[in-house]
């Protein structure tokens, strides 16, 4: 995929499935942030890790009803990635085949540029027809165009069919209809009547870019497909050398042709490729692919020059009203001109003012304005840079009461400013300490804030409106990306350094207060076998995060839905009658989920003996043979954030039933301990499990040490009670 210099997200069409439009949903600014949660540390850290990775779903399957066709654009290729379609056997056809792919981009001394795709996909089945059925094509009105001069049908029989015109519409992006200020992000669309398998689809868009925020930098990465997904796929760079850009290519896919042309100030190359699909290829890419961190573009580009540069550049376009710094002045100059920092609007000093009036100490002034802005201050939910950095002065966002990502920065600095606290912007989603490839601004997903007092004690993402102060989605990478407007003033006496000094820092790693999950079970089991159940969940820290996200952002009706995919994640089979959860807003304290559940045949008092398991969700562990794969390649193992699980159930049985405990289980380490109890007293079962994590990192040295704790928590939740009835009561 490629992604041009205004952004990753404006450069290709996306393919709507449309009988999937109502359940399919992507709060992109937000999933980029918490998708990567998930895989860090939800993966195996959740006292039901699969349940809240099955929220995701309900978050997919729900939200969406709001927010149709708010997916993250994508190009045709991806659409086939993303249909499980990627990777299909030799005999076996794609729901549609792209057989041309052609890609033409051409950059100016100026910033300006034009990007051409021409496509040709052979549509194989209904599947294939539905996901052509829509072609979308994302842009931003103010610094770009979308032209479509051909969108064509080819039909097995010969005949042609032309689309007119009138089936394109030009309307405002789903996320910003409510708020005027972005009616400039806008889709391109294209209704495809009439496609059937068969067929032969053809289209050409031409995109346009002119006086973009950030220019006159450009800057441009492209992976080739590897999949068989495209037959043939032909790239072109054209570009001016005057500007200097710097292009790293990958060396398995290097260009088939380099030509110059011109002369002095209009020199300028052309690399093109032109690649053809084969099964050695594709196995070629898959061995090559790197087993950690994110996978290097074949093609990437850049005119920024060093990673200080884009630093500075992107701290000046979110710091509205800041005077221009002329980087030929001395350095004294330059650092006179900084300190002219734009002043706060009156209307934003008084409302800081009222916000802390009473607050003691910075944390509670800084606390108070975080809360303002994240909770009073709607989140416009588009992807980081779909505006090209460009942001609206903090008083008319206080005003308009909404912003982006970007925005809610400026206003809380604003704010911060007027307080004489700090605050400072970074950017999560990709790491590159040691400068491997040229900078960009489209590999970065989100921002967050670094600010407080003198010390910058706090981090927060007032974009989420749920996350507790100083709190923010795990970030999967070793550092995140510091915005400086100053980092490109490097000591003068300093030793030669590379173009990552000053911009990268480490990325935080624990919540501000200690984490813990809480599950209690209170049940009943029917002398017919039904189960019915109370079940309540109390966190605090990441996952904490994550539940208050999907709370928030599914609706009430819908609450139940996910109570479902939870349960069931946890083992019950039944039908979810009730589901509460604390209010998403409430970030002062642990959040709750409650629901009620009932299940038939739980219990089939037709054996004997009868035997069932704990009725409590399996904590989630590490991969005992990925720590024993990682020991041999990494200095320490990753245990996540420190976290207190503890299971507690208990289950009422009907009248004259007997029942026989499990022996509990108790194992110690210094980075983890485990424990449980069970018990049979009375009619009435009861189990506990307690497993604490004290370290988040062990030396990989202690892979095998860790592999048999695992294993005794494993063996302990095969472990199951064994009833019996008398004859009396089973009749």
């Amino acid at each position: 995929m490629a992604t041009q210099f205004f952004t990753a997200f404006y450069t290709a069409p996306r393919l709507i499935n449309e009988d999937l439009v109502h359940t399919s949903f992507s709060f992109d600014s937000l999933c980029s942030s918490v998708r990567v949660f998930f895989r860090r540390a939800v993966s195996y850290r959740l006292a039901s890790a699969v349940g809240v990775l099955l929220v995701t779903t309900v978050l997919t399957a729900f939200a969406d009803a709001q927010t149709a066709e708010k997916t993250a654009p994508q190009d045709a290729k991806q659409d086939m990635k993303q249909s499980g379609l990627s990777q299909p056997a030799e005999t076996e056809k794609n729901a549609a085949q792209i057989e041309l792919l052609e890609t033409k981009y051409r950059f100016e001394t100026n910033g300006d540029s034009r990007k051409e795709v021409h496509t040709r996909v052979r549509i194989n089945n209904e599947l294939g027809v539905r996901q052509f059925a829509r072609l979308n094509f994302d842009f931003n009105r103010s610094f770009q165009a979308v032209e479509i001069p051909l969108v064509r049908i080819t039909h097995p029989s010969g005949g042609t069919a032309d689309i007119l015109p009138s089936a394109i519409t030009d309307n405002p992006n789903p996320a910003v209809v409510d708020a005027p200020a972005y009616q400039d992000v806008r889709i391109k669309s294209v209704r495809i009547l009439g496609l059937q398998p068969g067929d032969l689809l053809e289209y050409r868009v031409i995109t346009t870019t002119t006086h973009h925020p950030l220019a006159p930098d450009f800057w441009l990465d492209h992976t080739f497909d590897n999949s068989g997904v495209v037959t043939e796929e032909i790239f072109d760079v054209d570009l001016p050398l005057s500007r200097k850009p710097e292009i790293r290519i990958n060396p398995n896919t290097p260009a088939a042709s380099t030509d110059k042309s011109g002369e002095g100030e209009n020199v300028r190359v052309i690399y093109r490729w032109d690649r053809k699909h084969s099964c050695t290829s594709t196995q070629d890419a898959s061995n090559n692919a790197a087993p950690d961190g994110p996978a290097s573009p074949d093609i990437a580009l850049s005119t920024f020059g060093h990673w200080r540069t884009l630093s500075k550049k992107l701290a000046d376009a979110l710091t509205p009203g800041a005077v221009p710094i002329n980087l030929q002045d001395s350095r004294e100059k330059q650092w006179k001109q900084l300190r002219l920092a734009p002043t706060v609007p009156e209307a934003v000093s008084q409302k800081a003012a009222e916000l802390t009036a009473s607050a003691d100490s910075d944390a509670q002034r800084t606390q108070a304005i975080y809360d303002f802005v994240s909770t009073k201050i709607a989140t416009i939910d588009l992807p980081l840079g779909a505006t090209g950095f460009s942001v609206r002065a903090s008083d008319t966002i206080l005003s308009s009461a909404y912003a982006t990502q970007e925005e809610k920065f400026v206003l809380f600095s604003a704010l911060a400013k007027a307080l004489e606290l700090g605050a400072r912007p970074l950017l999560t989603g990709f790491s590159d300490v040691t400068a491997s490839i040229v900078p960009m601004p489209s590999v970065f997903k989100h921002l967050i804030i670094l600010g407080g007092g003198p010390h910058y004690h706090y981090w927060m993402d007032p974009s989420l409106e749920v996350a507790p102060f100083g709190m923010v989605a795990p970030v999967r990478e070793e550092f995140v990306f510091l915005l400086d407007r100053a980092n490109h003033l490097i000591p003068e006496k300093s030793p030669r350094i590379d173009s990552s000094v000053g911009v990268w820092r480490y990325a935080p790693r624990r919540p501000p207060f200690p984490e813990f999950q809480r599950v209690a079970v209170d049940a009943a089991a029917g002398s017919d076998g039904t189960l019915t159940a109370k079940v309540k969940y109390t966190m605090r820290g990441e996952n904490e995060l994550t539940l208050r996200v999907t709370f928030h952002k599914t609706p009430k009706e819908k609450w139940k839905d996910v109570a479902q995919l939870l349960a069931i994640s946890d083992g019950f089979r039944g039908q979810i009658t009730n589901a509460t959860a604390s209010d998403p807003y409430a970030t002062k304290e642990p959040f709750l989920v409650e629901y009620e559940i009932t299940q038939p045949k739980f219990i089939d008092w037709s054996k004997k003996p009868v035997r069932i398991p704990a009725l409590l969700p399996s904590p989630g562990l590490p991969d005992a043979t990925s720590s024993s794969r990682h020991s041999s390649s990494k200095k320490s193992i990753d245990l996540g954030t420190p976290l207190e699980i503890d299971l507690d159930a208990t289950v009422t049985l009907p009248a004259a039933t007997t029942a026989q405990a499990p022996t509990g289980t108790s194992v110690e380490r210094d980075y983890a301990t485990f424990s449980s109890k069970y018990s049979a007293q009375r009619d009435a079962l009861h189990a506990t499990r307690k497993l604490h994590f004290i370290s988040s990192e062990i030396p990989a040295t202690r892979a095998g040490d860790l592999n048999a704790f695992l294993h005794a928590v494993q063996a302990d939740q095969t472990q199951l009670f064994t009833l019996q009835r008398s004859d009396t009561a089973a009749k």
